[in-house]
């Protein structure tokens, strides 16, 4: 049996891995210690046994020799101590099963270790073969299984084994590394590169244990190893060997039989793998996925993963069976180990067979066509839930050639600005500005609307001077190709909202009532285009000091809302938050204060506690507070707000007055 060392956490696995159980199957991700926890279970409980035996089920050769060899130890066979020919091997293997079923003979151990190759209900296929044909054929005797593949889990108990917790993955990187010996714990607990990095290996035991004997070999610190592992990842993993307890060999190593052997089964699903490593590991839907349709250039292997909601978790499945993939059943969505995500992406890019730039800009065009309207029910939601995936995204190589990369660029973009990211909305919308420019001429629409979005991010950024010749210019543009249509009038309004910034009131409410009529004749009263405008023209008339009338329009936009979006919509927060400022500017303290408090618990939910828009809540409530003499409340807001304004030291569009 193979030796164990420095073995940290399952022991929950271990407390509930029942002895007496015929057959138990220990199931999970290649590196993820399914191995070193069957040993640890064989010699925690081996007074409960006579025998132990532990056969390698790499292929149907390598257990055979294993159950020939395990022959050996039992006394009074009579058998030589090497067999010959495979004739042989094969014939001490049966004896030995047999030896196992006799009767009486009953408390045994066999752990089948590795069973990888797995093809029920039919002769061997290729390395692939039936581990149940190989059960002793009685009813006593216990029987443990490790795999990787979900499939042999029908032979037995399952147990899936999972990651180690931040806890146990710290202990193990300092066993390992050697560095809990050479430091005092209270120097490295000083240390915030040691969560950021087990975080990184995802508590997968290979990855920390390659990472600690690394750093122990070459003296090598927590600090200089996480750096090398997010600038040469591949580099990094050729230098590294896990010694004798990960005898498969390292992370390059580790998976590759797997997906090998996927790609015999089904190559789309291959390919799939290698795609969706280009997401944000964690959350992965069908929805998601199925927007690379958008793509011209979309591969045949990929039409067919999204061609329905079942052809994708047929294709998923693939994955799932190898524990490359793992489904959050509750969610609907699927999850992808950290370092496997690394691994995939390793190799992407060394297969020449794989294209890698193509592969990051379906990613791209996925994500981008995903992000809502405004208009949308769950629009927060769904941005929250794609912000991940687009700040994943953007740290990839991405071509600018073609039209569904720019469409793609200006939904990030607004992605971004909505959630308070000036910068890389900017940069998004300059990417798609440069594309459309070159390919289409400057006035083409969609340069106009990258100018025109380009305008918004300037103006939330108070660089109220290219933010008007912005506007300037997309609404010249748009009012020569569409002089009545509804895109002419959203450039209106953000001129509108422009003027209204540099105190330009008549200005801006000539352009609010030329957008409101022209979306109320065009969409109707009622629509969520029509309600913004209301909205906006309810902020200009609180900037005008009429109180009465910028009530009446919050509360004519907030009843809309109401109507048409979900009741946390962030439309409807921010209209709630504004009518707070008026309920206060018109000394209704207590109306005003219900307003914030609803306000910020809605934001809070669906934006998060350090928000932009979230904290300038806080801070409205701050204010309130204050003028209502509670002043240590008033602190405590204020405190929340400068705290997390340091900490984001970001602007966002003038939604809030």
């Amino acid at each position: 049996m193979p030796m164990i060392t420095n073995f940290v956490g399952r022991q929950d696995e271990l407390d509930n891995t029942p002895p007496s159980q015929k057959v138990v199957v220990l199931h999970g991700l290649g590196g993820i210690g399914k191995t070193q926890l069957a040993i640890r279970f064989a010699r925690d409980h081996r007074d409960h046994f006579t025998a132990i035996f532990w056969l390698n089920g790499k292929n149907l050769n390598t257990l055979l020799q294993s159950l020939s060899s395990a022959l050996n130890r039992i006394p009074g066979q009579g058998w030589d101590s090497k067999a010959i020919n495979d004739r042989e091997v094969e014939q001490r293997a049966r004896h030995m099963l047999r030896w196992l079923a006799l009767d009486g003979n009953s408390r045994w151990l066999i752990i089948f270790d590795n069973i990888d190759q797995y093809s029920p209900f039919s002769s061997a296929i290729g390395d692939r073969y039936d581990i149940w044909e190989f059960f002793p054929k009685a009813y006593h005797g216990s029987i443990l299984i490790t795999s990787r593949l979900q499939d042999v889990t029908e032979l037995g108990e399952p147990f899936p084994v999972h990651r180690l917790d931040s806890y146990n993955s710290t202990q193990l990187l300092l066993q390992s590394s050697g560095l809990a010996a050479r430091n005092t714990t209270s120097k490295l607990d000083s240390n915030p590169d040691i969560l950021t990095l087990t975080d990184r290996l995802g508590g997968l035991p290979l990855a920390i244990i390659i990472a600690g004997a690394f750093m122990r070999e070459t003296g090598t610190s927590i600090t200089e190893y996480l750096e090398y592992y997010q600038e040469s990842w591949s580099e990094l993993q050729l230098q590294s060997n896990p010694g004798r307890q990960y005898q498969q060999g390292n992370i390059l190593q580790t998976w590759m039989i797997s997906y090998l052997e996927i790609q015999k089964r089904d190559p789309s699903a291959a390919h799939f793998l290698l795609l969706l490593a280009r997401f944000d590991n964690h959350d992965i839907w069908y929805e998601l996925v199925k927007n690379s349709c958008h793509s011209s250039n979309i591969p045949d292997w990929l039409k067919k993963a999204i061609s329905s909601g079942l052809a994708f978790k047929i294709c998923v499945k693939s994955l799932i069976r190898f524990s490359l993939l793992e489904s959050k059943q509750q969610e609907g969505s699927y999850i992808m180990h950290p370092v496997v995500q690394d691994w995939c992406l390793h190799v992407a890019n060394t297969d020449k067979n794989v294209n890698w730039m193509q592969l990051n800009e379906l990613a791209l065009i996925s994500i981008g066509y995903s992000v809502p309207s405004e208009s949308d029910r769950i629009f927060s939601e769904l941005q929250q839930r794609l912000l991940p995936h687009a700040n994943h995204i953007y740290h990839l190589d991405l071509s600018d050639d073609n039209i569904e990369i720019w469409w793609a660029f200006l939904r990030l973009g607004d992605l971004y600005y909505y959630q308070g990211k000036l910068k890389e909305a900017e940069e998004m919308f300059q990417r798609a500005l440069a594309g459309y420019k070159k390919a289409l001429g400057p006035n083409h629409l969609s340069t106009l609307k990258a100018v025109n979005n380009l305008g918004v991010v300037y103006n939330a950024q108070n660089k109220l001077k290219e933010a008007e010749e912005m506007f300037q210019r997309a609404l010249l543009g748009y009012e020569t190709a569409l002089p009545n249509d509804i895109s002419t009038l959203e450039m209106v309004n953000n001129l509108g909202g422009l003027y209204r910034i540099q105190g330009k009131l008549k200005e801006a409410e000539q352009m609010y009532q030329r957008a409101l009529a022209g979306r109320e004749k065009a969409l109707g009263p009622d629509h969520i285009s029509t309600l913004d405008i209301v909205t906006n023209v309810a902020g200009l008339y609180f900037s005008q000091g009429k109180l009465r009338e910028a009530e009446q329009m919050y509360q004519r936009g907030l009843a809309g809302y109401k109507k048409a979006l979900a009741p946390n919509h962030i439309s409807i927060l921010d209209t709630v938050n504004n009518l707070g400022i008026v309920y206060e500017n018109q000394g209704k303290l207590k109306e005003a204060e219900d307003m914030y408090e609803r306000a910020l618990t809605g934001k809070e939910k669906v934006l998060g506690p350090d928000h932009i828009s979230t904290l300038k809540t806080v801070n409205n409530l701050g204010n309130l507070y204050k003028v209502q003499g509670k002043l240590k409340e008033a602190e405590q807001m204020y405190q929340r707000a400068l705290a997390g304004k340091e900490k984001k030291a970001l602007g966002l569009k003038d939604r809030t007055q």
